[in-house]
């Protein structure tokens, strides 16, 4: 393996024994460009051509408060596939507030598990204290990697082949863009919203194939709320607004952010034509629940079905967790299987204005990748990861057949952690589980991090390859992944455009 080390950025950050500042969730400071990669076991199959992105919390200063995992500097880990090759490398993402404090020598802003006046500087973003770290999502638009925070940042844009940082994405809106943007492959459109503590508290806006903001609707709710994902179908996009959000009585008087569940408000949910206007708004009202993701939506009839994941205890208490102290409550909110996410199911009949849900399987899962070929149409597999009890941690993997119902687990050996892995279709494919999961692993046995690839048609068998990486990354949260021809089809457009 050759590898090109670049200049270290400047940190403040001592060894530490925090839960998420430690073990695989160790802060990873160093930027390199490696080639020639080890390949550790099995070959790299050259019927896939395109690349991986993980977005990764990567604290670079020591807190000013308390630690939260979500706090950290996004860095963006990239592996490239063509030709049966690959080559690996990783930037952190150059936000206004990243290059604040390196120009600072420390940390400016407090954390999210932080209260009022820990920050040394107004902050930004939704809760309105903190800084735009940019270190939750990454997705892939018109030829570019956009890493977004979730709670309503700036969105900074990437080179996704060089990740040289190209700053602000100029769609933006002034409230920002949250995290979980949707990208359309069969029209090249990004679909987003944004959420704020002022009137209208949400927006929901498109982005063309060419990175023009065409669509741009207030949707009006109650009150400032916490929403984290939407999803789309065909002919409608998602919303909702769901009764785990911030106690407005704490806000109000007090300044303080604290989540909990809102007794007897339901769950609600807007549906609105791709390109549509608040006249066309349609709200349907459902269980209430708090939903971290959703996998997928498509119409069948009168009806648009949604799936996601359900948690039957969204705002868990800290009990098993007390020797964790001060950290207690926050390691119950990060653990899957205290909030119990299990894969759902919604339809809202565009008829009678009905919703009816169902339980599509009863273990904790989340973090779901699915063909993203079938986005928005009816599709039948997803990939769920298994979270390891207790922690934020991926320690597998299990592959759903919606239309049979069984389900295949892939479970790593003890102290190998996953991260979120995208289906990758194999070049030519029309099968759509003809492809593979690819993942970055943290070896926590021995030291180590590496990227396998599961073949999803013979998903039980295991990584048909693993590939050695040059340094251990930290878990993180979102990944994606695009293909060589996606990327191509953009420049050629840009080219067009240019010319015209």
């Amino acid at each position: 393996m050759r590898v090109e080390k670049l200049p270290r950025v400047k940190t403040t950050l001592s060894p530490s024994n925090h839960p998420y500042m430690s073990g695989p969730w160790t802060p990873q400071h160093e930027e390199v460009n490696a080639f020639d990669l080890e390949v550790l076991e099995g070959e790299i199959p050259d019927d896939i051509d395109g690349i991986y992105l993980r977005n990764t919390e990567n604290p670079v200063h020591e807190p000013l408060g308390k630690h939260h995992p979500f706090d950290g500097d996004g860095m963006i880990h990239q592996i490239a596939f063509s030709g049966g090759k690959a080559t690996y490398r990783n930037r952190f993402v150059r936000t206004r507030c990243f290059e604040a404090e390196q120009i600072a020598g420390g940390a400016l802003w407090g954390g999210l598990a932080d209260g009022p006046g820990v920050s040394k500087r107004p902050g930004f973003c939704a809760k309105g204290d903190i800084k735009d770290a940019a270190s939750t999502d990454i997705v892939v638009h018109a030829g570019k990697a956009i890493a977004t925070f979730y709670q309503c940042g700036e969105g900074y844009v990437l080179d996704p082949e060089t990740l040289e940082n190209e700053g602000v994405a100029p769609w933006v809106p002034i409230d920002g863009v949250s995290a979980h943007t949707r990208v359309d492959e069969s029209t090249g459109e990004l679909l987003f919203f944004n959420y704020s503590k002022h009137p209208p508290y949400m927006h929901y806006g498109v982005v063309d194939a060419d990175g023009k903001l065409k669509t741009y609707v207030p949707i009006e709710l109650p009150g400032p709320r916490l929403p984290h994902d939407m999803i789309f179908s065909e002919n409608w996009s998602i919303l909702n607004d769901l009764p785990v959000f911030w106690d407005e009585e704490l806000m109000k008087h007090r300044n303080l952010h604290a989540v909990r569940l809102h007794e007897g408000v339901p769950s609600r949910f807007a549906l609105i034509p791709r390109h549509g206007t608040v006249e066309d708004v349609r709200w349907f009202e459902a269980e209430p629940t708090y939903v971290l993701h959703w996998l997928n939506a498509y119409e069948e009839g009168d009806e648009v079905i949604m799936d996601g994941y359900f948690q039957e205890n969204p705002t868990p208490r800290p009990e098993g967790f007390e020797e964790y102290g001060k950290d207690a409550h926050m390691m119950a909110f990060l653990d899957q299987h205290s909030l119990g996410s299990k894969l759902h199911r919604w339809r809202f009949n565009l008829k009678d204005g009905t919703t009816s849900e169902e339980q599509l399987y009863d273990r904790t899962v989340e973090f779901g990748m699915i063909n993203q070929k079938f986005a928005g149409r009816k599709y039948r597999y997803v990939y769920s990861t298994v979270a390891k009890p207790g922690w934020f941690l991926f320690e597998g993997f299990i592959k759903h057949d919606l239309e049979t119902g069984e389900a295949i687990e892939l479970k790593l050996e003890q102290g190998r952690y996953a991260s979120e892995s995208p289906f990758v279709p194999r070049i030519g494919s029309t099968d759509e589980d003809d492809g593979y999961l690819v993942s970055f692993i943290i070896d926590e046995n021995q030291g180590t991090s590496e990227c396998i690839l599961i073949d999803c048609k013979k998903f039980e068998e295991g990584p048909v390859c693993r590939i050695a990486l040059p340094h251990k990354l930290s878990s993180g949260t979102h990944a994606t992944w695009v293909d060589t021809e996606t990327l191509e089809a953009a420049k050629a457009r840009k080219r067009e455009a240019l010319a015209a």
